[in-house]
């Protein structure tokens, strides 16, 4: 990789609030930056939700990934997600089942997310949240990533977009 939005990578975290009331957290992340692009909370994200999201953030970042690694769960799996991919040149990389290391980026940063976000009880964030926008902001933005120079993956996207000549949708 050598360029942001040329893989991006998703996949889900779930855990449950102090009452037992479940949720699901469906992260995305750009590989070269380590830049986490969205954070979506909900008790039910619906295969709909997975190909909502990402068009959200392509027209946000006027690019749309080159590809998109994934686990194959179902939501990753279906025909909404794939008709999208196709429609807008983009390849779904599915990793093997059982082998959570063939998406090392994603699975590092869900590992990050819950450490910091569910053990410090930041989660109840998720609630709190408005219809309107259900994007979870969280610190993780700005922590030091050792394989970015101790550099935080936002301040590091944002320098490779600075030093880069503008995009066309």
């Amino acid at each position: 990789m050598t360029a942001t939005d040329q893989s991006w990578s998703m996949d889900f975290v779930s855990d449950a609030l102090f009452d037992g009331r479940k949720f699901r957290s469906l992260t995305i992340i750009d590989n070269f930056s380590r830049e986490c692009l969205v954070i979506e909370v909900d008790q039910s994200i619906t295969g709909e939700d997975v190909v909502r999201i990402p068009t959200k953030i392509a027209r946000e970042r006027n690019q749309h990934p080159q590809r998109i690694q994934a686990d194959n769960g179902p939501e990753f799996v279906s025909l909404a997600l794939d008709k999208w991919a196709y429609e807008n040149g983009v390849v779904l990389d599915f990793s093997r089942p059982g082998k959570p290391t063939d998406n090392p980026f994603i699975e590092s940063f869900n590992g990050s997310f819950r450490d910091e976000c569910f053990k410090h009880q930041l989660v109840y964030v998720a609630r709190r949240r408005t219809k309107k926008d259900r994007k979870l902001e969280t610190g993780l933005l700005l922590f030091p990533h050792s394989s970015l120079a101790d550099t935080a993956s936002a301040v590091y996207a944002k320098q490779f977009y600075e030093s880069q000549p503008s995009r066309i949708f």
